[in-house]
């Protein structure tokens, strides 16, 4: 029997297994699809922090865990001997004008303090090297908290990680109803890392809404440019890669038709990548991607007890940020379930959302 059953092997789902299993717990992942069947099975992998401006909870528990990750997949890397596909390369964003760089400047001393002197967030000169978009105030953004990850790399990594540790994954058999998956059947505590069908579940179960789904499609290009920083301009992210690919993304739809197909609208996202980055113009496109994204109300993670099930845990609401979020969620989720210790920040508990 496993001390820790989780259902859903999304990156929430494979990195709270691996940290119970790296800290001693028999662990088994079921997933009724396949790894990263949902949102983390995208193309994209930034990990960008929230602007260094109004500290919140959020913004706390996102520098934490972003500043955690290099250890983390450090860590994945070698258990697995597998490459997740981590670097943290930084990031450029341009600043279109006086006022813009005025904000960038007040944020560089938020930074300055929030950030605990581990990364920059500075104004430096544009420059012109085919790889930076232009800016037309002469000034862009360097932060070097920025990273990447390769998310399809990583989910192998952790999977491999995971087995390399004792741990059980089990594919493609279907899931029977929440309210009939007991602590009886796994012997153990139950984590619930169930994407946009878990949030449609959770919403059932407690007969109100507490998220759902949002649509995003993104674009991969063949283009070397590994030791590159990722670049952010007119919300748009473009995120060099080191198998020699470079990802774009996202958009993010409310309304949509289908969850998968692509459209107009990551045809006009590609376009602007190639007009924003020189690099790129010619550049091939590999791969186009669509996906729904599990968004909670809070628009925080959505972490603990599901209300009214004992040793029954959610973890989910990962929206855009989920692969940024992983090696602190992984952690707090670890320390409830094993521990019964509960470090979950204000705004990300399941009633939170409610």
């Amino acid at each position: 029997m496993a001390d820790v059953t989780v259902i859903g092997a999304g990156i929430f789902g494979l990195a709270c297994a691996w940290e119970c299993a790296r800290r001693g717990a028999r662990v088994e992942v079921m997933e009724k699809a396949a790894i990263g069947a949902g949102s983390s099975g995208g193309i994209v992998g930034a990990l960008a922090p929230h602007v260094p401006e109004n500290w919140n909870a959020k913004k706390a528990f996102q520098l934490d865990s972003l500043l955690m990750a290099e250890a983390f997949w450090a860590d994945v890397a070698d258990r697995s001997g597998r490459d997740p596909g981590y670097a943290r390369t930084g990031r450029l964003q341009p600043l279109a004008d006086a006022a813009a760089v005025a904000r960038a400047r007040a944020r560089a001393d938020g930074a300055a303090t929030l950030w605990q002197g581990r990364a920059a967030w500075r104004i430096v000169a544009a420059r012109d090297d085919g790889w930076a978009p232009a800016a037309a105030s002469g000034w862009m953004i360097e932060d070097t908290l920025c990273a990447r990850l390769h998310p399809r790399q990583a989910a192998v990594a952790l999977v491999a990680a995971i087995r390399a540790g004792g741990g059980r994954i089990e594919l493609g058999r279907p899931m029977p109803p929440a309210e009939v998956f007991s602590n009886k059947r796994t012997g153990g505590a139950v984590i619930w890392a169930t994407g946009v069908g878990g949030l449609a579940d959770l919403s059932a179960d407690l007969e109100r809404p507490v998220g759902g789904a949002i649509k995003g499609q993104a674009a991969v290009l063949r283009f070397a440019a590994r030791d590159r920083p990722q670049l952010f301009a007119d919300g748009l992210h473009i995120v060099p890669h080191g198998d020699g690919t470079v990802a774009i993304g996202s958009t993010s739809e409310r309304d949509f038709e289908t969850a998968r197909g692509t459209d107009g609208r990551l045809e006009a996202l590609i376009d602007r990548a190639r007009a924003l980055c020189p690099a790129l113009a010619a550049a091939p496109v590999l791969e186009r991607w669509a996906g729904l994204r599990p968004r909670a109300r809070s628009r925080a993670p959505m972490l603990g007890q599901w209300p009214g099930r004992p040793g029954h845990f959610i973890a989910n609401g990962g929206f855009k940020i989920g692969f940024g979020m992983a090696p602190k969620v992984a952690a707090v989720l670890a320390d409830l379930v094993l521990d019964g210790r509960d470090t979950i920040p204000q705004g990300f508990r399941v009633c939170d959302s409610f």
